[in-house]
């Protein structure tokens, strides 16, 4: 057993889907399904149980799991180690990111970060991808996880992920009820790759529960409809996923969302469909920083631990 396996191995198990983990660390699935093959013909034993449409772990799986989050954690605790005692860094590191972004774990980012360089102080904001942008070129912040489509400027970037958006309602609502739509909450499986779904033409005048226009998903969606010459009502205007889930939950409106969100242990007995891949923007997360740092700049480490599979994380939930 190497680290490799054990990070395929929980990526597989939080996921329940070997598309999206094998997207997740970075590999093709063929090679992702070949390492997990390999690791239970190590083992001799199976450690997940496949089915068409999710994935779960064997009571051997889920024995082998703690064990593999135990080594990945030492293993990292151990760069950590090494990175502390020969590279002394100081200073101020302010970071911005939008809630949930999905990509990209925040908190676990910021915990390692402090941990390899203690010294740093640390400001974190939360909000909105725009007002982060504008926070970013006023000198406000140092780099920002933000989604959106738009061009950057000046403004250094990197790319960290996309997926899908997917359209979101309770059971009984008409554009759910008989259609081939998907239960929402953790373990979901694939998107339907049949092309049946929600169309946008079906979306109008529909009472629709999204975030305040400085949020990601709002612009994503604001974009999306008026691309596709479609008008709506948003009836309920939040700032925070949960709570746009439950005001869904409660039929106060359906919501247009990143994957990643109707994934959420608080999406369960919500129902999804896919929508049309022509004219439907993809979720796009990338961190973004002035590009004017110096090499000994906190935002510099901060960038290089992104390199690092385990401390970025995955917001499975």
């Amino acid at each position: 057993m190497d680290l490799r396996q054990m990070e395929y191995l929980v990526a597989l198990a939080e996921e329940r889907h070997f598309t999206r983990a094998a997207e997740l660390t970075r590999i093709s699935q063929s090679g992702f399904s070949a390492a997990i093959r390999s690791l239970e013909e190590e083992l001799g034993t199976q450690l997940f149980l496949r089915t068409t449409r999710r994935v779960e772990p064997t009571d051997a799986g889920l024995a082998l799991l703690p064990y593999a989050r135990a080594m990945l954690e030492q293993a990292a605790g151990a760069r950590d180690a090494v990175v502390q005692a020969s590279r002394a860094v100081s200073g101020t590191l302010r970071i911005g990111s939008e809630q949930c972004l999905g990509i990209v774990d925040i908190n676990p980012l910021l915990e390692r970060f402090h941990r390899r360089h203690p010294a740093v102080e640390t400001h974190f904001a939360q909000a909105g991808t725009q007002d982060l942008l504008a926070m970013l070129r006023a000198g406000d912040l140092d780099v920002a996880f933000v989604a959106t489509n738009r061009q950057f400027g000046s403004l250094a970037h990197r790319e960290l992920g996309r997926e899908p958006l997917v359209f979101l309602a309770a059971p009984g609502h008409p554009l759910v009820a008989g259609a081939k739509s998907l239960p929402a909450g953790p373990g979901q499986g694939a998107l339907p790759r049949d092309g049946r779904g929600v169309r946008w033409a079906d979306l109008g005048e529909q009472d629709f529960v999204d975030f305040g226009e400085s949020w990601a998903i709002r612009e994503l969606n604001d974009a999306a409809f008026g691309f596709n010459g479609v008008h709506r009502r948003v009836r309920c205007t939040v700032n925070d996923v949960h709570t746009l889930l439950d005001l869904v939950a409660r039929r106060l409106g359906v919501a247009v969302v990143p994957r990643h969100v109707a994934a959420k242990p608080q999406a369960q007995g919500l129902l999804m469909l896919p929508l049309p891949a022509a004219g439907t923007p993809e979720w796009t997360v990338s961190v973004v920083w002035s590009g004017r740092e110096r090499a000994e700049a906190p935002a510099t480490h901060l960038l290089e631990l992104l390199d690092d599979a385990p401390a970025c994380g995955v917001d499975a939930a």
